[in-house]
């Protein structure tokens, strides 16, 4: 059975939540863009910002990849259908860590590819930490292709 994206339930919802709020900080401290100290407060600042509503804020989708019946990750994009430009953008995506391996991130990707094109969607765009080899390399793979570059010097 091929992979699946189904709205996000309640019970995952939560658990993704509590998992993307401490791993964007994690990360934010990794790039060096936020203090250790601040890193879970201002996550916190940004994920409620984003998703006042939570999973029912308009024009955010937030999926459960689903393998069979069993939840193997989530994905969460928006898309604004006002714009011109026709662009859906990954605010997350993640695999369950004894998941990966198995070729369900290509799965996942692929299929998103096919949901949102069915919404006239032209173009998908994300953020990638530039410390998340694993994921760059998944992106590439998917013919994802560098727009901008920061970069940044500890002195």
């Amino acid at each position: 059975m091929a992979i699946m994206l189904k709205p996000m339930s309640e019970e995952i919802y939560k658990k993704f939540t509590s998992n993307i709020i401490i791993d964007y900080a994690e990360d934010k401290v990794e790039a060096g863009t936020w203090l250790e100290e601040e890193a879970l407060e201002k996550s916190k600042e940004d994920f409620e910002r984003s998703l006042p509503q939570g999973r029912h804020t308009k024009q955010h989708f937030l999926l459960s990849i689903v393998n069979e019946e069993l939840t193997i990750g989530w994905l969460w994009y928006f898309f604004d259908d006002s714009k011109l430009q026709k662009e859906a953008f990954i605010y997350e995506f993640y695999i369950y860590e004894e998941q990966r391996g198995k070729g369900y991130g290509i799965e996942s990707l692929t299929a998103l590819d096919k949901l949102v094109r069915e919404k006239g969607i032209e173009k998908i765009s994300l953020h990638v930490f530039a410390h998340n080899e694993r994921a760059i390399h998944l992106y590439k793979k998917m013919n994802y292709e560098p727009t901008a570059i920061s970069m940044s010097k500890k002195l």
